[in-house]
C-alpha cells in the first residue's frame, strides 16, 4: 500500500479550522460590513455609504494617520532598544541571559491594567521620573510627562519590547560568528562589520519584530486611553466612542473595517519587506 508523503494530508482535516474561522472571523466581518451600510444610527435605512464617507473624511483620515504614526514611533524606539538588548543578551553568560529574558518578558506576564497604571505612577507629576529629576536639580518644577505623546510612546515601547527583542535574538543567534572574524581579518572595523555583515543578516528578525510591534502598539486601546488621556484621539478610542458612548453602530463598524484594512495593508508591506530581506540576507 502506497503511503502519502509526510507533508500531504487530506483537506478534510482542515475542516474544523475552516469552520472556526468562518464562524468567529469571517461572519463578524460580514456583519460589520452589513451594519456599516445603514444610513442612520437608529439602523432604519440600509443601502447608504454615509458611514463610510464620514469615516474617510478629513477628520477620520487625520485620526487614522496619527494612529499609524504612533505605531511607527513606537516601533522605531522599540527597534533601537530591542536591538541593543538582543546584542547584549548574546554576549552575556547563560545565567545572566536567563535574568535578561525574564526582565524582557515581565511586561507580558503582567496584566495590561496593572502595567498601565504603573506607568501612570512613573510618569506623574509626583512620579518616579520627576522625583529623580528634581532631586538631582536638573529641573525646577515637575515636567509634564503623563498625557503626552512622548510618555505614551515610551510606555508602549516598554510594553511591546518583548515582541521586538525575541525575533531579534533568534535572528542574531543564527549568524555564524566566523563571518565577523572573517570581516575583521579583511580589515573591516567593528562598526563596518556591524553595518555590512550583522545588520543585513539580521534583517528578517528586524522585519518580524517591527511587524509585531507595530500591529500591537496601534491597537493598544487601554494604554492609549489611560496614558494618552483625552488629549489625543486614536482609532481604537474613536471606535469605542462611537459604539459605546454614542451608539452609532454603522459609523463604528465603518471605522473598524477601515482600521482593519489599514492594518492589513501595513502587515502586507512588512511581509513584502521580510521576503526581500530574506533574499538579501541569503545573497
Amino acid at each position: 500500500m502506497d503511503r502519502l508523503p509526510v507533508t500531504t494530508y487530506p483537506l478534510r482535516l482542515a475542516a474544523p479550522l475552516a469552520v472556526f474561522m468562518a464562524l468567529f472571523f469571517l461572519a463578524p466581518l460580514v456583519m460589520l460590513g452589513w451594519v456599516s451600510g445603514y444610513e442612520d444610527a437608529a439602523m432604519t435605512q440600509w443601502g447608504s455609504l454615509a458611514a463610510w464617507r464620514k469615516t474617510l473624511d478629513a477628520f477620520g483620515l487625520v485620526v487614522l494617520g496619527d494612529t499609524l504614526l504612533l505605531g511607527l514611533q513606537v516601533t522605531l524606539l522599540s527597534l533601537v532598544l530591542g536591538y541593543a538588548l538582543a546584542w547584549l543578551y548574546l554576549r552575556l553568560p547563560p545565567p545572566l541571559q536567563t535574568v535578561v529574558i525574564f526582565i524582557v518578558m515581565l511586561p507580558l506576564l503582567t496584566s495590561v491594567v496593572v502595567r498601565t497604571f504603573a506607568w501612570i505612577v512613573i510618569l506623574g507629576r509626583q512620579g518616579i521620573v520627576n522625583s529623580a529629576l528634581l532631586s538631582f536639580g536638573w529641573i525646577e518644577t515637575p515636567a509634564k510627562l503623563l498625557y503626552t505623546r512622548t510618555g505614551l510612546v515610551v510606555a508602549l515601547a516598554n510594553v511591546q519590547l518583548p515582541l521586538m527583542v525575541l525575533p531579534l535574538i533568534t535572528a542574531l543567534q543564527r549568524i555564524d560568528p566566523n563571518l565577523s572574524d572573517a570581516s575583521a581579518s579583511l580589515g573591516a572595523g567593528a562598526w563596518r562589520t556591524f553595518r555590512r555583515v550583522t545588520v543585513p543578516l539580521s534583517l528578517p528578525g528586524v522585519v518580524a519584530g517591527c511587524m509585531l510591534t507595530f500591529a500591537a502598539s496601534i491597537t493598544a486601546f487601554i494604554s492609549q486611553s489611560l496614558i494618552g488621556g483625552g488629549q489625543m484621539l486614536f482609532m481604537p478610542m474613536y471606535l469605542y466612542q462611537q459604539a459605546s458612548s454614542l451608539s452609532n453602530y454603522p459609523f463604528a463598524a465603518a471605522i473598524g473595517l477601515t482600521f482593519l484594512a489599514a492594518v492589513l495593508v501595513c502587515v502586507a508591506a512588512f511581509n513584502a519587506l521580510g521576503r526581500m530581506s530574506r533574499g538579501y540576507a541569503a545573497g
